[in-house]
């Protein structure tokens, strides 16, 4: 945990941290309020309805969009891991001659590590978001679902560009944009294919559906020849019509934004009459591991999260030990379920336990997702999981022992005088060191209640 102790000794870190997620607190919170979106409660339960029903149902809408999908000239590639994910864009680049990738924002290509595979095969990919291009540039991976580059300022960023594309060093926003605007809008007239993320997926219409405030990724799945969308598979929503309420709620939830800068639906490859658009459209359905979470009634809710990133504005853990302490690409409270959910209990325990479970979380949670109650539920089969590995007993048998002093009364009270008397030199105690370097004790009270008590009785 040394990189915690670091972020949160970093005053320029902590301060980068708390006013940009304050930021989008406030921008939140002036976009949801009763007065100026009075419906918002009920299309967080309309929209976790509609999840839920879309979970339950999986199979069946799978099918309704790959048939959809395939009648408007597309593919659909099902991909169990990274592995297949990389192996079907390797074999088409090939194929088609291709050299140079263009991206738009993705978590899901994130999670596969996706640049980084096609690198190691002599294939450029190159992050067209403006944060994702700075943290490519920086070989750093998002500290935000949504900010990426959120942990930087202006000067971290002119460094980066100096170092990375040979610039002169500037630290006016405005012109640090035109340095990778120049250098981005060459990417896109040169590239072979262009790589998207979804934000969501209409069965009945077979539309990818991308927001986005930047306008990359329309270029990313036009300019191109070939668009690859890449999606995991709970990305599903039934209707059309339901995804008024999904837009209604990721722009607020994530930004404060009524509704982003451009949202493009996109359903297939360039048609006949047609001025812009790929040649050949490829949809990537990806599992890597959600299909184990459909098991469990309780914990497949996870899988109705929308990214919108405001459980970890409002987690005050997060905001303390900022998104690259998190194991994965997921960070926050959204990151704390899943990461246990996708690579098991006992690889991060420690995970599940890093909320103080005020419950910020799922009170702004667009869809409902009870968080907390998944993080009870997450500590629990780490415990379990520790007792199958024969750990934990120290601490077992310290339950035991307080259990039976608190069962014992006159020895519990000659623990406490000998507590008491001692309360001064305690921070100082091996064991609880760790423990009081991130609290303080509250001071004893100078008469313990028994003692007060009895001398009250007596008068």
């Amino acid at each position: 945990m040394a990189t915690i102790k670091e972020t949160v000794a970093d005053p320029r870190l902590q301060l980068a941290i708390y006013s940009a997620t304050q930021r989008l607190i406030d921008h939140r919170a002036g976009a949801v309020g009763f007065k100026v979106f009075p419906e918002y409660q009920d299309l967080r339960t309309l929209a976790h309805d509609i999840k839920k029903h879309t979970i339950e149902h999986l199979d069946y809408y799978l099918e309704q969009l790959e048939a959809n999908v395939v009648a408007h000239g597309g593919q659909v590639i099902f991909c169990e891991d990274a592995e297949q994910v990389t192996d079907f864009v390797l074999n088409l680049a090939k194929q088609r001659n291709a050299r140079l990738i263009v991206k738009s924002k993705s978590m899901t290509t994130e999670e596969i590590h996706f640049n980084e595979r096609l690198e190691h095969h002599q294939l450029e990919a190159v992050e067209t978001d403006l944060g994702e291009y700075i943290l490519q540039l920086a070989h750093q991976r998002p500290y935000h679902i949504v900010a990426p580059a959120l942990h930087l300022t202006r000067y971290d960023v002119a460094d980066i560009f100096t170092k990375s594309l040979g610039v002169k060093k500037e630290v006016v926003i405005e012109e640090q944009t035109k340095i990778a605007r120049s250098v981005l809008r060459d990417k896109f007239l040169q590239a072979d294919i262009g790589v998207t993320g979804a934000n969501f997926l209409v069965a009945d219409s077979g539309a990818v559906v991308v927001v986005e405030n930047e306008g990359n990724a329309r270029l990313s799945s036009s300019a191109p020849k070939i668009h690859i969308a890449v999606a995991g598979i709970e990305k599903l929503i039934p209707r059309a019509q339901d995804l008024a309420v999904f837009l209604n709620l990721l722009g607020r939830s994530a930004t404060g934004q009524p509704l982003t800068v451009y949202t493009s639906f996109l359903s297939g490859p360039r048609r006949e009459g047609e001025v812009d658009g790929p040649d050949e459209f490829y949809l990537i359905l990806l599992d890597n591991g959600r299909t184990k979470l459909l098991a469990d009634p309780d914990k497949r809710q996870s899988l109705y999260c929308i990214r919108c990133g405001a459980c970890l504005n409002h987690c005050p853990v997060y905001r303390k030990i900022g998104g690259h302490n998190y194991p994965w690409v997921y960070s926050g409270p959204i990151g704390a379920i899943i990461t246990p959910q996708f690579h098991g209990v006992s690889k991060d325990p420690w995970l599940p336990f890093a909320s103080s479970l005020c419950g910020a979380c799922a009170e702004v949670c667009p869809v409902k997702i009870e968080i907390p109650k998944l993080l009870l539920k997450l500590r629990a089969e780490v415990v379990e999981a520790k007792q199958r590995e024969g750990a934990g007993g120290l601490e077992r048998l310290a339950f035991r022992m307080f259990s039976w002093m608190m069962t014992h009364p006159r020895v519990y009270l000659m623990l406490a005088c000998i507590g008491s008397a001692l309360a001064p030199i305690t921070p100082k105690i091996g064991p609880l060191r760790k423990w009081t370097s991130q609290r303080s004790l509250p001071p004893l009270a100078s008469t313990s209640f028994h003692k007060w008590w009895a001398e009250r009785s007596s008068k």
